[in-house]
């Protein structure tokens, strides 16, 4: 199958204004949205202080990364073939993951609009990409279950080259299980990087988003570092 051309971005993105919070509500649906928001907020607030999210009544996954950011390796792990999959793109028409054959692709696994963290983890990504250029990584994208809808409007907000990839009903989520490392519930991904070589096997995944700091956002070097002892093949 033929190589698609890469769509990394092409510079660094501007600073940007972030859009503003919505007026309270006192639907009960909003309500908790809200709090779920605040629940992520404080997360990422944690996560850049250093700060330690106390004991977790869970049992620990992590089997690696640092002490600040640890992560489990799901299943697929490295060695597996990537599962195939075909979503919508912001970019227009449809992301395969077949069509990147031959290429070396990062796959992003996230919570979706309600989580800003999870969208500066990208803005981040697609500042310094050519870090992940120079580990031979041609493309980036990233997927929620968002509708796409949502999507382009938040790629617009953001100002984001990255394609957004809309998984409504978490077919290629729960092929990866990404969405067993998330705060909220299996409903979503959690913070998930899968990295899938030319020949189509996962040569190296990083589960952040679970216990026991479901970390939402980690700093593009300490991604890079972790990418770099881990990687396979």
């Amino acid at each position: 199958m033929s190589e698609k051309s890469v769509t990394p971005p092409k510079g660094h993105p501007t600073p940007k204004q972030r859009a503003g919070s919505a007026p309270p509500s006192r639907n009960p649906y909003a309500i908790a949205i809200a709090i779920g928001f605040v629940v992520l907020a404080g997360a990422y607030f944690l996560t850049r202080s250093g700060g330690d999210q106390g004991p977790s009544t869970e049992a620990s996954t992590a089997t690696g990364g640092s002490s600040e950011y640890p992560f489990a390796v799901g299943s697929p792990g490295p060695g597996a073939m990537a599962p195939g999959f075909s979503l919508a793109s912001t970019d227009g028409g449809k992301w395969s993951l077949a069509e990147r054959k031959g290429s070396t692709v990062l796959l992003y696994f996230q919570e979706g609009v309600m989580c800003q963290p999870c969208w500066d983890q990208l803005t981040d990504i697609e500042a310094d990409w050519p870090k992940f250029k120079a580990l031979g990584i041609d493309e980036v994208a990233t997927i929620t279950v968002d509708d796409l809808d949502a999507l382009k409007q938040k790629a617009q907000i953001e100002g984001l080259a990255t394609p957004l990839l809309s998984d409504p009903d978490l077919g290629a989520s729960k092929a990866y299980e990404a969405n067993k490392y998330g705060m909220m519930g299996e409903s979503t991904d959690g913070h998930s990087f899968v990295l899938i070589g030319p020949d189509g096997a996962i040569v190296w995944r990083a589960d952040y988003g679970g216990a026991p700091k479901y970390t939402m956002y980690l700093p593009v070097d300490q991604l890079i570092t972790d990418m770099k002892a881990g990687r396979v093949g």
